[in-house]
């Protein structure tokens, strides 16, 4: 009898139906990346132009966000990708390391966009080849998902300054933190281009690891993964990828990844968490 139960209870864990996790975007160049730049680029040509893209935020003012930085990024293959970054230094910006290298795609050449609206044109524009990858990114599970850009020396001003790393063991959750980006402002590829000149942010609240495993399972979802609700349609969105969550006045989130599914499904987005990277990073500023 105590094996027939046995063998029925495994028979019924094994009928019962298994969580059905979110899947993340991996192949960012190809899928969001390229067209993306080309979509922008393409947008920027219009009059009615804003370079606006975050999910479900609000316009930003020139010099709210000095240290953000858009980059464009070239390719071996000769195509033009779009990501985001955070000056850290005067000569040193983080972003995501897909944002450079994804299974499909590889940087050649980076240009670093800071102090402008718009990424074709507009503000102060340095090119570097020397982005530093963590030894251990994995392209699939955007596990260390976490790069150093070296650039010139870029001057501050009153709309480009460097923000200070977080750093210590505080994990944010239920605070509101701020991300700002180029990235689609939704699902829609046609969606997005409005008549203002300024970059979108969102104000977005900082979930416990446990609420975003839950979506998208134990697999990209580590310790050192950092993430925030996506609800009522507001999040980061495709393009941008590598740019910054701030909370207090200290970069606390790189953003590293959403669902598949969409911006605006109401799921989570992902980001390496920035105090367990505090030390990897300042050893390369």
């Amino acid at each position: 009898m105590k094996l027939f139960l046995v063998v029925l209870g495994v028979t019924a864990a094994l009928a019962a139906p298994q969580p059905q996790f979110q899947e993340i975007v991996t192949d960012y160049h190809g899928q969001i990346g390229i067209p993306e730049a080309a979509r922008i680029k393409a947008a920027e040509a219009a009059s009615d132009f804003d370079g606006s893209r975050i999910a479900g935020g609000s316009l930003a003012n020139l010099g709210q966000f000095p240290y953000f930085g858009g980059l464009l990024v070239t390719l071996t293959t000769g195509g033009q990708s779009v990501c985001g970054s955070t000056l850290v230094t005067n000569n040193r910006a983080v972003t995501a390391a897909h944002c450079w290298r994804t299974q499909n795609h590889q940087g050649r050449l980076v240009l670093h966009v800071s102090g402008s609206a718009t990424l074709f044109s507009g503000g102060n524009r340095v090119t570097s080849n020397n982005v530093i990858m963590h030894e251990n990114y994995n392209m699939q599970s955007l596990h260390n998902d976490v790069a150093v850009i070296v650039l010139p020396n870029i001057n501050s001003n009153n709309v480009i300054r460097p923000i200070s790393l977080a750093s210590g063991n505080n994990l944010f959750v239920g605070v509101q933190a701020q991300a700002c980006g180029f990235g689609r402002t939704g699902d829609s590829w046609s969606g997005g281009i409005t008549t203002s000149q300024q970059l979108r942010h969102v104000s977005l609240p900082v979930i416990s690891n446990a609420d975003c495993a839950a979506v998208y399972g134990s697999g990209p979802v580590i310790a050192s993964t950092i993430c925030v609700s996506g609800s009522n349609g507001r999040s980061t969105c495709g393009g941008d990828s590598g740019g910054p969550l701030v909370y207090n006045n200290q970069l606390i989130g790189i953003t590293s990844f959403g669902a598949a599914a969409g911006c605006q499904r109401g799921f989570p987005a992902g980001f390496a968490r920035v105090t367990s990277f505090n030390s990897w990073i300042s050893a390369r500023l």
